[in-house]
């Protein structure tokens, strides 16, 4: 099987995160999650090895130095996340394709590196307030880190058209749905 990606990417907040989830959900026999490595510490019920690879940040540049990421950031000042190359041949090894909930320029450098290969989608949210309201009501960042998060997000919403498709997520149900079907068409299309 010639293993293809599927890579959701969007600013915080936007819903990326349970449009994955749910794709998990309903197809996990097709596709597998992608965990990424990452500097930051573990949120309260994060687990390493599911959630995200949770490294220092001496052993993670140590291995930018080897070439161990397919990609790799500094997403906010001091906080690193990157895809190891290891985990995408693990999931293609096992026969299904590799979905990702990556950020935004990580999900760029993906697209660019593998080309035709992957399907890039940009989860739009609803609007910007919105977007605040949600980091916001998470309540699992410092008012500063929430601050850094909007920044982000503002910029990073200029980014969208750079994908090969736009979600827009203003009902859940409905982009949970489009998002299936962009998925199946993409990895049931012949190259």
């Amino acid at each position: 099987m010639d293993g293809k990606l599927i890579i959701f990417s969007a600013p915080s907040g936007a819903g990326k995160t349970t449009i994955v989830r749910h794709l998990l959900t309903k197809y996990g026999d097709k596709i597998a999650f992608s965990i990424s490595a990452s500097t930051r510490a573990p949120r309260d019920g994060e687990v390493n090895g599911r959630d995200y690879y949770f490294i220092s940040q001496a052993e993670f540049l140590h291995r930018i130095a080897k070439k161990e990421f397919i990609e790799f950031e500094e997403v906010y000042a001091g906080t690193f996340y990157g895809t190891l190359r290891t985990e995408v041949d693990r999931i293609w090894a096992s026969g299904k394709h590799v979905i990702f909930d990556i950020d935004v320029e990580g999900g760029l450098h993906l697209k660019r590196k593998f080309g035709d290969r992957a399907l890039a989608v940009f989860v739009q949210p609803p609007s910007l307030e919105v977007l605040k309201q949600r980091l916001y009501g998470r309540g699992t960042d410092s008012d500063e880190k929430l601050t850094e998060r909007v920044a982000k997000a503002e910029k990073e919403l200029g980014y969208a058209g750079q994908f090969d498709v736009i979600l827009h997520n203003d009902d859940l149900d409905v982009a949970c749905r489009e998002a299936e079907r962009l998925m199946l068409d993409f990895i049931e299309k012949k190259d």
